[in-house]
C-alpha cells in the first residue's frame, strides 16, 4: 500500500521539512507519494518529483491552496485518501505549524488516532515519540487501518533533493469550503538562515539582560559564523529577542551541526528543542547549569567576555 506525504512549500519551492518527512515515509513501507497542494505551484511539484525515493507526485492547484489554509488542504488530503484506488496506509505531515494544523483535521474526519511527533519508525504500525519534554521516549503502536502521523524532522535525515524521477499527476482540486479566508500576513525578512534549517545556531538567554545587549553581544558572533540567531523562552518573554527565535518545547525544534548557547541555564523545556544538535557548546558562568549536562564543550565563563573574544578569534 502506498504512503502519502503532504509537502510543505511556498508555491515556488519545497521546505526542507518535506525531505525529512519523505525519509520517515520510506521507512513505513510502500511507494512514497507526495501531495503538493498550492496555487501556481508547478515549480514545487517538479522539485518534489526530483526527491530520491518518491514514486509519484500529486499536484493539486487552486487559489484556495495559495496560503495553505488548513481547512482547504485537509479537504484535498481527504479527497485523495478516500479514493478507493489510492488506499493509502499512512498519511505523513511534517511536525511544523502547518502540519500540526492540518493533520488533526484529517485524523478526526477519518476517525483515527493521530500519532504525533515521531522520531523513529520501528515497523509499519509502531513508532517512537518523545514525551515529558524529551526526557522519555514512548513506543506507540497504532491499530488503525490508516495512520495519520506528524514527523519530528530532527529525528530523520533529509532525503536527497535530487536523483529522483517521479511522475507528476494532476489531481482535481477540492473546492474551497469558505470556512476561512486569508486576510494578510506580516513576514519578517532576514538575510540569516531559517532557524529550523540552519547548520549553525547562536542562542542567547536571559543572562544577556536586555535586547540591546543581546544584539551587541550575540549578533557579531552570528555574523562571523553565518549562523541563525536563537533564544531561550526566558529571553523571548523578557523582550530581548522576537518570538520566532525561540528554541525549545514551546518554540522551534532544531538540530544544527553546531549549537552555541550563551547565558542559557538549560531548563528541560529548552533542552527538548536543541539536544539533538550534533555539537553543543555552552557558555555559562554557573558551573551547575544543566546545559553543561548535554554540552559537548562547556566554557565556565562570563558570556560578556567570552562571546566577544570568540567572535574576534573566528
Amino acid at each position: 500500500m502506498p504512503v502519502l506525504v503532504i509537502a510543505e512549500h511556498d508555491n515556488a519551492a519545497l521546505k526542507g521539512a518535506t525531505l525529512n518527512t519523505v525519509t520517515a515515509a520510506a521507512q513505513c513501507g510502500g511507494d512514497v507519494h507526495v501531495l503538493v497542494a498550492g496555487h501556481n505551484a508547478a515549480a514545487a511539484a517538479q522539485a518534489a518529483a526530483q526527491i530520491a525515493g518518491v514514486a509519484k507526485v500529486i499536484h493539486a492547484d487552486a487559489p484556495g491552496f495559495e496560503h495553505g489554509l488548513a481547512e482547504n488542504v485537509a479537504a484535498q488530503v481527504l479527497a485523495l485518501v478516500n479514493n478507493a484506488a489510492a488506499d493509502y496506509s499512512h498519511i505523513l505531515f511534517p511536525a511544523t505549524a502547518s502540519g500540526k494544523n492540518v493533520a488533526p483535521r484529517v485524523a478526526a474526519t477519518l476517525d483515527v488516532g493521530q500519532v504525533s511527533d515521531i522520531t523513529k519508525v520501528i515497523s509499519a504500525d509502531t513508532f517512537e515519540r518523545p514525551i515529558y519534554a524529551g526526557n522519555a521516549i514512548a513506543t506507540v503502536q497504532s491499530t488503525d487501518a490508516k495512520h495519520v502521523i506528524t514527523v519530528r524532522t530532527t529525528g530523520f535525515d533529509p532525503a536527497a533533493a535530487t536523483g529522483g524521477s517521479a511522475a507528476v499527476e494532476t489531481a482535481t482540486a477540492a473546492a474551497d469550503d469558505g470556512k476561512s479566508k486569508f486576510l494578510g500576513s506580516e513576514i519578517a525578512k532576514s538575510d540569516r538562515p531559517e532557524l529550523t534549517a540552519a547548520k549553525i545556531i547562536v542562542s542567547g538567554g536571559r543572562a544577556l539582560g536586555s535586547a540591546e545587549k543581546f544584539n551587541e553581544v550575540m549578533t557579531p558572533l552570528a555574523d562571523k559564523l553565518g549562523a541563525a540567531l536563537g533564544a531561550s523562552r526566558a529571553a523571548v518573554d523578557a523582550g530581548y529577542a522576537p518570538n520566532d527565535w525561540q528554541v525549545g518545547q514551546t518554540g522551534k525544534i532544531v538540530a544544527p551541526q553546531l549549537y552555541i548557547a550563551a547565558g542559557i541555564s538549560g531548563a528541560i523545556q529548552h533542552l527538548a528543542g536543541m539536544k539533538d544538535s550534533k555539537v553543543i557548546v555552552a557558555i555559562n558562568k554557573d558551573p551547575e547549569a544543566p546545559i553543561f549536562s548535554v554540552a559537548d564543550y562547556g566554557l565556565e565563563a562570563d558570556l560578556f567576555t567570552a562571546v566577544p573574544e570568540l567572535a574576534a578569534a573566528v
